[in-house]
């Protein structure tokens, strides 16, 4: 049978280029999923500053809740606390341990500065001048005596130049005495690097220091880099995730597009089916030929796709680094781990296929087979009635949990899977869907086409099966992209209406170098201001054992000075007041002042963003929308606590009929790197994750919408072809070319209403519960083109892929003889 086989593929290669193409970009697109799901594991990052180090020690970047058994990130430094400096170096097998100090600090070619007794770690040398004393810096470039003007914690101070150091590029050393009067948090390191004596068992004096503090994380290896980016570990769990979920509905959808292949091909060979069982060829012989052709056909496409893999992988790494999602010092790996699982994945999913294709030609009786070829009118099983089924419960499912469990943002994490649900259930009950769609639609066609139509509508009512085959994958595309895009849309515009309903800004004094506290002075001095405040985002954890509705990842956090009601705080207060917001005090939503029966005057027990636990008075209660409720501290807190220890944002009110830009423009003249800009710019920085969301599943979609358009195409494609011996009796008995491409375009209509009808309606089983729950509208919010522009390439998919090949099936002469594909 293998012979046979390849003899098959040898005369058959248009039936089988459809599962190869699909076997290659599947390959492609699970194994570079694979590669950024190992790149977010691994995190290699080359240590630069810290290079000389054998270990390094960090804060420990998570907490434990109480109440919650994962423990909660913590987005900004945690630190190292000085007085551990002498205990690490104690420890055995310690030979030294040098404390670093990290802040920012601006210039040319300058973004951070340091103590200069940690230049040793990498070790960055001298090659003019000497180590700085008081006022003086060392840095990459320059001469040795000029002036160096840095913006250290929004302020410009002056140094003067005592060394060059050539390797230390974007990093300025100042002496140690300066360093820690210039770190926001002096007693706190950013992290301590330690030395061992060569031929030291590395890995036990690691477990020494490990148990000196509970609190602290030692690193090994090119882990070491970790410590001086530490962005890089807080994104891992994004590029994972992110890895994670699209490698799962790539994987789904490659199955899916290649069983469909691999289906089409199988029954447009009934016939040829029929004659081997005619011949004596037991059903047996029949499975182990469908199997070998797909194995020859899957194995090659594999090993062609693991090429583009490589490059895919590392193209998304490099798109997803440019937007923040992963950081861009990372290196991106690829071992075989990614290779086995693209290869894996496609190989089982064209065995998979080939089975389920093979089960059913395997086993019809040869006479019923030939008339099956002609008609394909059957299509029920229990097996594929019960999973059918199965996945419509699962869809339902989710929507009811969607509907009434999950509130704001969460209500993605169980819409999304449920699309998938809906499509496979309805793609597996196609032939129903698509009789029962096409019932609506052909009054008003029929009506519009007249005898095109009615021919058309009776060809494809007569071939349910073919009918269903052509629109599934439409239904998948419109239906996959169409909720998976207006889910963002949705979610980014109900998270601008929760942030700015409430907003009272008029203007914003911006500055990435930080804005000094002279400058918020100075702001609520320009006449027609009638209240200024420092604004600093952060994130943090209640520690509260009955259950605060936050979930693992922590609660956001913003920090605002006290104020009175006139005050630019973005809240709306239902009790107590933010004039008493200093110190260690909180204001708090008000659902969750009811749930945990913390109200005014209580306390509550919070980790900050750096670790740090503290008890918190209640001062004040605000209305906030489900999903998007923040913590409010006090500024100073919250800035004292983050990772550069900036405020990097103030947030002006105007009195009524004051115009204010004038003044805030020249105050910011007299400051460099202040910039004054109107509120649209809080706005935007409150939905930058979610925006960087939208973009990603944009560009995700985006390759899902291309990859599930090789099975549309296929699938018009060969069905189109297969018609020819159809075609020519058309001719033969009378019509005219034109006319049968009339029928053709009725019939390529009927069957993009019909994908289109049952797309939209999967997407709105998702996105209706989705929206209610998250913009308190049962309809999406988003731009009425990203459907048209969804419905339009459908169509043009299917009029193409019908139409293109019919025309040139078409240009033959009736008479001549045609073969079946």
């Amino acid at each position: 049978m293998m012979r046979l086989a390849v003899r098959t593929l040898r005369h058959r290669k248009s039936g089988f280029i459809a599962t190869f193409i699909a076997v290659v970009f599947g390959t492609a697109i699970v194994m570079a999923c694979g590669g950024l799901m190992e790149t977010g594991i691994r995190s290699n990052v080359e240590p630069e500053r810290l290079a000389a180090t054998s270990l390094v020690v960090t804060g420990k970047q998570s907490h434990h809740r109480p109440g919650i058994e994962d423990p909660t990130p913590l987005t900004e430094r945690v630190g190292v606390p000085i007085e551990q400096l002498a205990k690490i170096r104690s420890v055995e097998g310690v030979s030294s341990a040098v404390g670093d100090y990290t802040f920012t600090a601006v210039g040319p070619s300058i973004s951070e500065g340091h103590n200069w007794s940690s230049a040793a770690l990498a070790p960055y040398q001298l090659s003019s001048g000497r180590a700085p004393a008081s006022g003086q810096v060392v840095v990459s470039s320059g001469k040795v005596g000029e002036q160096l003007t840095l913006l250290i914690n929004g302020e410009p101070k002056t140094f003067t130049i005592s060394g060059i150091a050539p390797r230390a590029a974007s990093h300025a050393f100042f002496s140690d005495r300066d360093a820690a009067q210039l770190v926001r948090n002096p007693s706190r390191f950013a992290d301590v690097g330690v030395l061992v004596a060569p031929g030291t068992d590395l890995s036990a004096v690691k477990d020494r220091l490990e148990e000196v503090d509970g609190n602290l994380t030692v690193r090994a290896g090119v882990d070491r880099g970790l410590a001086e980016h530490p962005d890089a570990e807080s994104r891992r769990t994004a590029l994972i995730a992110i890895a994670g979920s699209f490698g799962g509905i790539a994987t789904m959808t490659m199955m899916f597009v290649v069983a469909s292949t691999l289906a089409l091909a199988a029954q447009h060979r009934q016939r040829e089916f029929a004659l081997l069982r005619g011949i004596g060829t037991t059903p047996g012989q029949v499975r182990r030929m469908i199997l070998g052709e797909a194995l020859m056909v899957s194995l090659p496409a594999v090993v062609l796709g693991c090429l583009p893999g490589i490059f895919l992988g590392g193209f998304l790494f490099d798109q997803l680094s440019s937007h923040g999602v992963a950081s861009p010092v990372i290196e991106f790996s690829q071992g075989w781990i990614p290779f086995a699982a693209g290869a894996g994945a496609a190989v089982l999913a064209a065995v998979g296929a080939a089975l389920i294709a093979a089960r059913k030609s395997a086993k019809i009786k040869p006479v019923e087979a030939l008339v099956e070829a002609s008609l394909q009118r059957k299509w029920f099983s229990w097996i594929r009635l019960l999973f059918g089924l199965l996945f419509l419960g699962g869809g339902m499912a989710l929507l009811i949990v969607t509907a009434t469990v999950m509130s704001g943002p969460l209500a993605a994490s169980t819409a999304g899977p449920s699309i998938l649900c809906w499509a496979i259930g309805v793609a597996l009950l196609g032939p129903f869907w698509s009789k029962l769609v096409l019932g609506f639609w052909r009054w008003p066609v029929q009506a519009l086409t007249r005898v095109n139509g009615r021919l058309a509508i009776r060809n494809l009512s007569a071939r349910s099966v073919a009918l269903s085959a052509a629109a599934m994958p439409v239904m998948l595309a419109v239906g996959i992209s169409t909720a998976n895009l207006y889910m963002q849309t949705t979610q980014v515009h109900a998270s601008s209406e929760a942030f700015t309903r409430d907003l009272r800004a008029d203007a914003v004094l911006v500055s990435e170098a930080g804005l000094s506290p002279t400058v918020l002075s100075q702001v609520r001095e320009v006449p027609g201001v009638a209240s200024a405040s420092a604004f600093v985002r952060s994130m943090g954890a209640v520690d509260d054992p009955r259950k605060a509705p936050f979930d693992e990842d922590g609660a956001p956090v913003i920090g605002v000075d006290a104020q009175g009601t006139e005050g630019t705080a973005p809240v709306r207060l239902t009790g107590g007041s933010l004039a008493g917001l200093t110190g260690a005090t909180a204001a708090i939503p008000e659902y969750m002042a009811q749930k945990t029966g913390r109200g005014v005057g209580s306390e509550i027990t919070m980790t900050l963003g750096d670790g740090t636990t503290t008890k918190l008075r209640v001062v004040a209660t605000f209305a906030a929308e489900r999903g998007y409720e923040t913590i409010i501290l006090p500024a100073s807190l919250v800035v004292a606590h983050t990772t550069d220890g900036l405020t990097k944002q103030i947030l002006v009110r105007a009195a009524p009929g004051a115009d204010v830009r004038p003044g805030l423009a020249e105050l910011a003249a007299a400051h460099p790197g202040v910039q004054v800009t109107d509120r649209s710019t809080l706005v935007a920085s409150n939905v930058e994750d979610l925006q960087t969301q939208a973009w990603i599943n944009y560009m995700l979609v985006g390759m899902l919408i291309a990859y599930t358009a090789v099975s549309v195409v296929n699938t018009l494609v060969s069905t189109t072809l297969r018609r020819r011996r159809e075609f020519a009796l058309q001719r033969l008995t009378g019509s005219t070319r034109f006319q049968v491409l009339r029928m053709l375009t009725t019939e390529s209509t009927l069957v993009t209403l019909t994908g289109v009808t049952l797309g939209t309606a999967v997407a709105l089983a998702c996105l209706l519960p989705f929206s209610a729950k998250v913009a308190d509208n049962a309809l999406p919010t988003g731009p009425i083109w990203i459907y048209l522009v969804i419905v339009g390439a459908a169509a043009l998919l299917t009029f193409g892929s019908t139409l293109i090949p019919a025309t040139t099936a078409l240009r033959h002469s009736p008479t001549q003889p045609t073969y079946s594909d």
